[in-house]
C-alpha cells in the first residue's frame, strides 16, 4: 500500500465509523496435479449469507493488506497465483451505501474513487496471475474485483450479478466502466450497465456471466470451488488456454454506446446524468486506456456522489429495500389467520390475474367465481394459459405446472366454492352498489373467520362494509396493474377493520412477495390520488388551450416512465375519468372533471394520440371544445408538480399514510417513478416547490440531500 493510498483509507474510515468490516483472509494451498503453490483470498464480514459482504474504506484497507502478503509471495517466488472468492453464497455485493450517504466533501467522495481503484489495480500489477471465483451474488465493486483479475471462474447456481451503480444514481467506479467493454466489447458491456441497471435493475446468472464472456469458465455450484481450483491449475501448467473474442473498435463500439444513450433517453429523458456520464467513460474507454478511464471513473463518481439525484437514490433503494420490509402501523403478525383457501370474486383480467398471483405464491386452491360460465371458464383459461408459458420458460417444471393448475378452479355457486374459503377478494365493477351487493353474498356464505378483501381502486372500504354483520372483516387490498410487475400493494383499514384482519392482510401480502404499504380509507388511496390530481392539472391546462404535445412534454425534465398522455392510455380514459369523478365528489376544490376527456370517454376513443404516435387523434380534435389560454411547458409543469406538493401535504395532514416516505414508496413501486426522483418528495424538496407551495418542506435537511 503507498503512503497516500493508506492515507486517503484512514480518513474516509474515520468518516464512516459504524462500517461493517469485510475482512481479506489469505490461506495456502497446494494446487492439484503439481501445478505449485497458491493464495487464495477469501472476503468474508463474518456474519451469515442474510448479510451480504460490503466493501467500505477499512474493508479495503483489510484487501490492501493482504495483498501486501501475496505480493511479496509473488516476487520472491513462493506462489504461483492469486484467487479471491467470497464467504459461503455471497462473493461481495459492492460499497457499502451507509458509508457513501455520510459523505459531505467532493474531495472525501473522490477518496473513495481514488482508494478504491487504487487497491483493486493491485490485482492485474501482480507478478503471477490472479484469479476471481464468483461464487456467489456478486455486483458492483464485487464485479469490479473480478475484471481486474487475469482470468474469471462463475458458479452455475450464481443467482445475482450486475453493475447496478446507474441504477442508483451512480457509474461503476472502481473500473467497471473502463475495463469491461475491454474486456467482452462494448455492446455488451453497455446491456450489464447501462440496460440492465435502467430495466429495474436486472440480475444475470451465472450461466449468462459465462455466455458474455465476463467469467472464463462455468462450474456447478456443488464443488464450484474444487472446480475452479483444477481449472486454475491447469491455467498455470499450459494444459487450458484461455481465448477471448478480439474487441472490436471500430464502428460498432459507436453504435452500442449510442444503443446505451436511446436507453437512456428512453428510460430518464435525460433527466438523471448517471447513465450519461457512465456512457461518456465508456465512449472514451475504445483507446484501451485504463489510468484515463480510472481517472474519469473516480471523478464521475465523485460529481455524482455529491448530486442530488444519488442521494435521492440512496434514500429511495433504502426506502425499497428496509422500510418496505417493516410496514409502517402494522399490527403484531402473531395476529394473522392462516390461509388455505382463497376465493375471488370476478373473473375478467384483473380477477384472473390475481388468481394466479395466489395460487403462484400461496399455493393454496383459488376458486373464481362470475355471472356466467363463459367469464368463470374463460378466467380459469387464462391462468392455465400463463401457468404454461412459465413452464416451456423453464420457470417451473413440470410437475409444478401439473399442482399449480390443479390448484386453480371456478364456479358458478359462491356458497359450494367459498363455504371453506380463508381469504376472498372482490375484483368486479367499481361501482359502490355492486360491491356491496357482492359482499352481502359472500358474507352469507364464508366461515366466520374468513376476511373479505376489496381491490377497489378509489371507493371507500368504510361504506363498501357498512351494510354487513360483521365490517371488522372487511380490508382494502389495492393492487397495481400489471399485477405480476408492480409491487406495490395499498392495504386500507376500513373505520371498522380490527387487527386481525388488517394483520392477515399484511401476512398474506408479504407470502405474496408484495410491497405492501398501510393506508387510511380516503378517497383514491395514495397513487391514484396524486396521479389523477397530477394528470388534471396537464388536462385543464389543455382544456383552457394549450395543446396537446405541450402538455404532454411538461413532465419530461423529471423522467417519468410515461408521460401524462401515455399514463392516460394505460389507466384507460373511462377509468381516470371515473377515479377522477370520484375525487371531484370527495374535493371538489381541487379535482376537476375535464369534459373533454368525458365526451373522449362517450365516444369510445381509447387515446387522444393516433395509435402509435404523439399525434392528436383528428377525432378526437373534433370532439375537444377548449378554451385560449396557452401554457407554456414550464409553466404546466410548474402548475402539476405545485399541485402534487399541495396533495401530498393534505394527505399527510390527514394522516392517509405515517410518513411522506410512505408516499415516495408507493410512487416508487406503485407507479414505477424513479429513483433518482426519490419517489417525488426529495424532488419537490430540492426545487423548492415544497416550500413555495406548503411554506416547509417534506423531509428534514440531510434526509435525500447531501448533509450540510
Amino acid at each position: 500500500m503507498t503512503s497516500k493510498t493508506a492515507e486517503l483509507l484512514r480518513g474516509a474510515a474515520e468518516l464512516f465509523p459504524d462500517e461493517v468490516v469485510t475482512q481479506a483472509h489469505v490461506r495456502h494451498l497446494d494446487l492439484p496435479g503439481g501445478a505449485g503453490r497458491f493464495a487464495l483470498i477469501t472476503l468474508d464480514n463474518g456474519l451469515d449469507h442474510t448479510k451480504p459482504t460490503t466493501i467500505g474504506p477499512q474493508s479495503l484497507a483489510n484487501l490492501d493488506a493482504a495483498l501486501d502478503q501475496v505480493e511479496k509471495e509473488a516476487v520472491d517466488g513462493e506462489i504461483k497465483g492469486v484467487g479471491v472468492t467470497g464467504k459461503p453464497f455471497i462473493f461481495a455485493v459492492g460499497a457499502d451505501l451507509k458509508g457513501v450517504e455520510l459523505l459531505k466533501r467532493h474531495e472525501d467522495a473522490a477518496a473513495i474513487g481514488k482508494g478504491g481503484h487504487d487497491v483493486f489495480v493491485r490485482l492485474a500489477n501482480l507478478a503471477v496471475p490472479t484469479f476471481a471465483y464468483y461464487n456467489g451474488a456478486s455486483m458492483g465493486g464485487g464485479v469490479e474485483i473480478g475484471l481486474h483479475c487475469t482470468y474469471r471462474t462463475v458458479s452455475a447456481a450464481l443467482p445475482a450479478f450486475s453493475l447496478p451503480e446507474v441504477f442508483l444514481g451512480l457509474v461503476p467506479g472502481w473500473g467497471g466502466c473502463a475495463l469491461l467493454p475491454n474486456l467482452v466489447g462494448a455492446d455488451r458491456a453497455v446491456s450489464v450497465i447501462i440496460e440492465n441497471s435502467l430495466n429495474q435493475n436486472r440480475q444475470l446468472k451465472g450461466k449468462q456471466v459465462y455466455e458474455l464472456g465476463i467469467a472464463d469458465a462455468l462450474f456447478e455450484g456443488a464443488d464450484f470451488l474444487e472446480e475452479s481450483l483444477r481449472w486454475t491449475a491447469a491455467v498455470l501448467k499450459g494444459e487450458i488456454e484461455v481465448v477471448r473474442p478480439e474487441v472490436d473498435r471500430g464502428e460498432a463500439w459507436d453504435a452500442a454506446v449510442q444503443r446505451g444513450r436511446q436507453i437512456a433517453d428512453g428510460k430518464v429523458h435525460g433527466a438523471a446524468p448517471a447513465a450519461y456520464r457512465a456512457l461518456d467513460i465508456i465512449a472514451a474507454a475504445k483507446n484501451g486506456d485504463l489510468r484515463q478511464g480510472f481517472e474519469a471513473e473516480t471523478q464521475a463518481l465523485a460529481d455524482l456522489i455529491m448530486s442530488g439525484e444519488l442521494r435521492a437514490g440512496l434514500y429511495a433503494f433504502d426506502l425499497v429495500q428496509r422500510r418496505a420490509k417493516r410496514p409502517a402501523g402494522a399490527p403484531s403478525k402473531d395476529l394473522a389467520r392462516p390461509v388455505t383457501k382463497v376465493g375471488v370474486v370476478g373473473a375478467g383480467l384483473m380477477a384472473s390475474q390475481l388468481g394466479l398471483l395466489f395460487a403462484r405464491r400461496l399455493e393454496v386452491p383459488v376458486v373464481l367465481t362470475d355471472i356466467d360460465q363463459e367469464r368463470v371458464e374463460a378466467g380459469v383459461a387464462y391462468c392455465h394459459e400463463e401457468i404454461d408459458k412459465l413452464l416451456l420458460k423453464g420457470r417451473v417444471n413440470q410437475d409444478k405446472a401439473n399442482r399449480l393448475k390443479a390448484l386453480v378452479t371456478g364456479s358458478l355457486d359462491k356458497a359450494t366454492a367459498f363455504a371453506d374459503a380463508d381469504f376472498v377478494i372482490e375484483a368486479v365493477f367499481e361501482e359502490m352498489g355492486v360491491k356491496q351487493k357482492v359482499f352481502a353474498e359472500v358474507e352469507a356464505v364464508v366461515p366466520e373467520h374468513a376476511i373479505l378483501a376489496t381491490n377497489t381502486s378509489s371507493l371507500s372500504v368504510s361504506e363498501m362494509a357498512s351494510q354487513l354483520e360483521h365490517p371488522e372483516r372487511v380490508v382494502g387490498f389495492h393492487f397495481f396493474n400489471p399485477v405480476a410487475i408492480l409491487p406495490l400493494l395499498e392495504i386500507v383499514r376500513g373505520e371498522k377493520t380490527d387487527d386481525a384482519a388488517l394483520a392477515t392482510a399484511f401476512g398474506v401480502a408479504k407470502k405474496l412477495k408484495k410491497t405492501a404499504v398501510l393506508v387510511k380509507d380516503a378517497p383514491a388511496f395514495v397513487v391514484n390520488r396524486v396521479l389523477t390530481r397530477f394528470l388534471g392539472e396537464v388536462l385543464r391546462s389543455i382544456d383552457e388551450g394549450t395543446p396537446v404535445e405541450v402538455a404532454d412534454r411538461a413532465l419530461a425534465p423529471l423522467g417519468l416512465p410515461m408521460s401524462p398522455i401515455q399514463l392516460l392510455e394505460l389507466v384507460g380514459p373511462a377509468v381516470a375519468h371515473h377515479v377522477a369523478g370520484t375525487l371531484h365528489g370527495a374535493f371538489p376544490e381541487r379535482f376537476g372533471v375535464s369534459d373533454n376527456l368525458g365526451r373522449v370517454v362517450e365516444a369510445g376513443k381509447r387515446s387522444l394520440y393516433l395509435p402509435g404516435t404523439t399525434e392528436l387523434d383528428p377525432e378526437v380534435a373534433e370532439l375537444f371544445q377548449v378554451g385560449d389560454s396557452v401554457l407554456t411547458e414550464e409553466q404546466v409543469r410548474e402548475r402539476a408538480l405545485g399541485a402534487i406538493a399541495e396533495e401530498i401535504r393534505l394527505m399527510l395532514d390527514d394522516e392517509v399514510v405515517a410518513e411522506a416516505q410512505d408516499i415516495d414508496l408507493c410512487l416508487i413501486t406503485g407507479a414505477g417513478w424513479p429513483f433518482h426522483l426519490g419517489g417525488i418528495t426529495p424532488y419537490l424538496d430540492r426545487e423548492g416547490v415544497s416550500e413555495r407551495v406548503t411554506s416547509r418542506r417534506f423531509l428534514a435537511p440531510g434526509v435525500a440531500t447531501v448533509p450540510a
